[in-house]
C-alpha cells in the first residue's frame, strides 16, 4: 500500500506535473530545500515531495522569498521539539546548534532516517510550519 511519503515520480514526471524544469528540481535539492529518495542515484519524488515543491514555489513567486532566506526559515524549524529529542540528544545535535541550515542538511550523516528525508517528521512537518493553511488550501498542498 502506498502512502504520499512513498517516492514513486522520477524528476522528469514530478518537473512535468509540477510545470516546472527539471533543473529547477535540482537547484533547489543543491540549495538544500528538497531532499528526495535515491535508488541507484536517480531522484524519486513523493506526492509529500512535490506538495513542499508547491510551497517552495509559493514562498518563492508570490511572498518574496529567496532561496536563502527560505533555508535559514527551515533551520528555525525545532526538529528537536517534532521529534521530542532529551537534553542529551540535543547536546550531541548538529542542527540543534546550527540553526541557519535545515535540520536534514546537516544532521543526514548521524540521523537516524539519513537518506530517508522523506519519512522524516521534521521534512513532513514543513510546509504547516511555514504556510498557514488557507495558502495551503490555495496552492492544493494540503
Amino acid at each position: 500500500m502506498r502512502s504520499e511519503s512513498t517516492p514513486l515520480y522520477t524528476i522528469g514526471t514530478a518537473a512535468e506535473l509540477l510545470q516546472v524544469h527539471p533543473r529547477t528540481l535540482r537547484l533547489y535539492e543543491q540549495f538544500g530545500l528538497i531532499r528526495p529518495a535515491r535508488k541507484n542515484n536517480r531522484r524519486f519524488y513523493s506526492e509529500n515531495d512535490l506538495k513542499w515543491v508547491q510551497c517552495i514555489r509559493y514562498l518563492i513567486h508570490k511572498k518574496g522569498l529567496n532561496q536563502e532566506g527560505l533555508r535559514r526559515l527551515l533551520g528555525l524549524i525545532p526538529c528537536w521539539e517534532l521529534k521530542g529529542c532529551s537534553e542529551e540528544e540535543r547536546a550531541a545535535c548538529t542542527a540543534y546548534e546550527d540553526r541557519a541550515t535545515p535540520c536534514w542538511e546537516i544532521a543526514s550523516s548521524t540521523c537516524a532516517k539519513a537518506g530517508k528525508c522523506y519519512e522524516c517528521e521534521t521534512y513532513l512537518a514543513a510546509r504547516h510550519r511555514l504556510l498557514n493553511p488557507d495558502e495551503l488550501a490555495e496552492i492544493g498542498a494540503v
